[in-house]
């Protein structure tokens, strides 16, 4: 459901800057369904006050262009202004395909090949409404999940075809912009490739296609599951540092020269969940992974997962948050906060203490 938020009824204050010791990290903060403007600029407030310079957030198309040409970016206006004014950097994920876009009943990730030039015209619409405020997008997401493919098999070349058509659109209206591909799921994929294919398989899929030309950085999702940060890499784990084979796979099609920005990551602390650990364990990971992010040269952030809902999801996927619907301070965000914002004394419980 398309949401609106009133950019007239909060102000958004004074111009900030973030205080951190860590310029590459960052969470992401899901507030496309936040209605009230009041939550969007505490949300970003926090995030600011926590020392993550860096968010990731979802611009759905079948918000912005409910029919065919007709664009509202409203909503996304009042996330973006408040984020630039806490001093935030913008990675903007693109997705979600309009009804008018898609056949009948198929879900919003299902995006035919005929609506491909529709979803290049709105990131292009996108890149020049936002010209100035937001450098980098992210085409698609974990489209190597058929889940995420509108329940069709993962197809590295069709989505360089998507890449492609879309690069092209965002060149043309604004070659200031920075071009994510990927979002790859870390997954090893299913045997017969229906569900879902090995992230390290797509992305040489997509150098085969052709890619390369058509993207400045690639978006990785870097989850670490049950094992610590610091594990070695390995093709038949999925842990944190399965980055790492996603590089080299990058170096091998001569694309070593590029970035990569990981767009989600983390560890969930869910008391029963078979893929969580302690919430002692929890933040130990989380700080060293904001840690190890500064030895990789060629990362430029680290996003984890996620700093708050709206509303409570009810299910694991709470206990991936930083801070509560109602804007509550977990330990792990005053812990994160203590390093990122290098202060050398105990955790405070208040939010913004000490002050800028």
């Amino acid at each position: 459901m398309w949401v609106r938020a009133n950019r007239d009824v909060v102000s958004l204050g004074p111009q900030r800057s973030v205080q951190t010791t860590n310029p590459k990290a960052g969470v992401h903060t899901r507030l496309e369904n936040e209605v009230e403007a009041w939550k969007i600029k505490r949300t970003l407030e926090m995030v600011r006050e926590m020392g993550a310079p860096w968010i990731v957030e979802y611009f759905p198309w079948a918000y912005s262009e409910q029919r065919l040409g007709k664009y509202s970016f409203e909503h996304a206006d009042v996330v973006v202004d408040h984020a630039t004014r806490q001093g935030l950097t913008i990675i903007a994920r693109l997705g979600m395909v309009p009804e008018w876009a898609r056949p009948k009943d198929a879900i919003a990730n299902y995006l035919p090949e005929a609506s491909y030039d529709d979803f290049a015209a709105y990131a292009a619409e996108f890149v020049t409404h936002f010209q100035g405020r937001v450098k980098y997008v992210i085409i698609w997401n974990e489209p190597n999940l058929a889940l995420e493919w509108g329940y069709r098999r993962p197809d590295p070349a069709a989505y360089t075809a998507l890449l492609q058509v879309t690069s092209q659109a965002i060149r043309e209206a604004n070659p200031d912009a920075v071009i994510l591909a990927g979002a790859l799921a870390p997954t090893l994929g299913d045997p017969s490739g229906e569900l879902g294919q090995s992230d390290l398989d797509y992305l040489q899929g997509m150098y085969d296609a052709g890619a390369a030309p058509y993207f400045d950085a690639l978006a990785v999702h870097s989850y670490g599951l049950t094992f610590p940060p610091d594990d070695p890499p390995d093709p038949n784990v999925i842990n944190f540092r399965r980055v790492e084979l996603l590089r080299e796979v990058m170096t091998a099609n001569g694309d070593g020269d590029k970035p990569i920005h990981i767009t989600e990551a983390g560890w969930n602390d869910h008391p029963r969940w078979t893929r969580a650990v302690r919430p002692a364990q929890r933040i130990r990971y989380t700080l060293r992974a904001y840690e190890m992010a500064l030895d990789w040269p060629w990362l430029d952030s680290l996003s984890m997962w996620a700093f708050r809902y709206p509303v409570p999801e009810k299910s694991y996927r709470d206990y991936y948050t930083f801070v509560t619907a109602d804007f509550q301070p977990k330990p792990i965000y005053l812990h994160v906060q203590k390093a990122l914002r290098g202060w050398d004394q105990g955790v405070s419980g208040r939010i913004g203490s000490p002050p800028n």
